[in-house]
């Protein structure tokens, strides 16, 4: 969910309320290193300051990552976006959409925001060039202006830079781009 929609999501459900709260009060009493949660007032909605580890292309660099629960969270993945800028890296489109199949296909409700902390951390640690994935400008304008990027298919192709990120076949829906790959 982008800002956009925002105002048109549904409310969390006792099971995400609940849940968030656990999760809130864990992450106040051990947050992730390297990142850490700016207090609001909607618990539907996180940012998070996420600082490059020491030692990588990333380091002494702070990103803001935004995350937007589902009204079905944790049965449901949240949408984790980078906020402009994003960083430079193969699986991070210049719109802030992140390419990690956690986020997708690979999302179980054991996971957490923690969990998903350390996965980006770790993609973007093993990153061995700043570069944007070679499909970004097709991608970015075929995604118009505040489309999740859970419309989008996503093809996990590789692991070199994380936890199986891979490159974006087109966005679903209506006007979708088909488009083939190497």
């Amino acid at each position: 969910m982008t800002s956009s929609s925002a105002s048109s999501r549904k409310a969390l459900s006792k099971i995400a309320c609940n849940r968030l709260q656990k999760e809130l009060t864990e992450w106040q009493l051990s947050p992730p290193s390297g990142f850490k949660h700016k207090v609001t007032d909607n618990l539907q909605r996180w940012v998070i300051e996420a600082n490059g580890a020491a030692g990588t292309l990333y380091a002494n660099e702070t990103y803001q990552l935004q995350v937007d629960f589902p009204e079905h969270y944790p049965m449901e993945a949240p949408q984790v976006i980078f906020a402009p800028p994003a960083p430079l890296h193969p699986h991070i489109y210049s719109n802030g959409h992140i390419c990690l199949d956690i986020l997708y296909d690979s999302w179980s409700p054991a996971m957490t925001v923690s969990s998903i902390c350390i996965s980006i951390l770790s993609m973007l640690s093993s990153a061995t060039v700043k570069q944007r994935p070679a499909d970004n400008d097709r991608y970015v304008k075929n995604c118009r202006s505040g489309r999740s990027p859970k419309e989008t298919r996503w093809w996990f192709h590789d692991d070199k830079c994380g936890m199986g990120p891979g490159k974006a076949l087109s966005p679903q829906g209506p006007g979708s781009f088909p488009f083939s790959l190497p």
